[in-house]
């Protein structure tokens, strides 16, 4: 697998996207980074919006996404090279919007999405392995963010 530099990365606005604005470039735990770039984002335009305003900024990040790490992988030749990291990151702030505004809750929230993310229970692992296409990047990881929801909507439930 190739290993871009920031030079690659800056080289086209679609990289600079797909790579998270570089936390993709993490030398290790590339999905990690860009799932914490989620927060200070989130922190910073949620109090802006409106809930509708923040879900149809949520659709245009994604859709960007899909361009991007569309772009990103036929340029490395990996349809979803690890360093490509918006998904984690727009998958994530849709986590963040339903999550409690609780440290305690996101943390929670955090680590569940990790989770998801990296060991892709069916179906996640079907998208993963079927889309190779920016949507199919996008893709799984929204159905992660979804078991996240689900996981944390059960836990408040039954626990709460």
């Amino acid at each position: 697998m190739p290993t871009p530099s920031w030079r690659f990365v800056l080289r086209h606005p679609a990289h600079t996207l797909a790579f998270g604005f570089g936390a993709g470039l993490a030398p290790a735990a590339p999905g990690t980074a860009g799932t914490l770039l989620a927060f200070p984002l989130f922190w910073l335009l949620q109090p802006w919006l409106s809930p509708i305003g923040f879900m149809l900024l949520l659709a245009v990040m994604f859709a960007a996404g899909i361009w991007a790490c569309d772009k990103t992988g036929r340029a490395l030749g990996v349809a979803d090279h690890g360093g490509m990291v918006w998904d984690e990151v727009v998958a994530f702030m849709l986590v963040l919007f339903f999550t409690p505004d609780s440290l305690y809750w996101q943390a929670f929230a955090f680590l569940l999405f990790r989770l998801f993310d990296i060991f892709k229970p069916q179906p996640i692992r079907y998208y993963d392995r079927t889309f190779k296409n920016g949507f199919g990047v996008m893709l799984d990881d929204l159905v992660a963010a979804f078991y996240t929801l689900l996981v944390l909507a059960l836990w408040r439930v039954f626990a709460g």
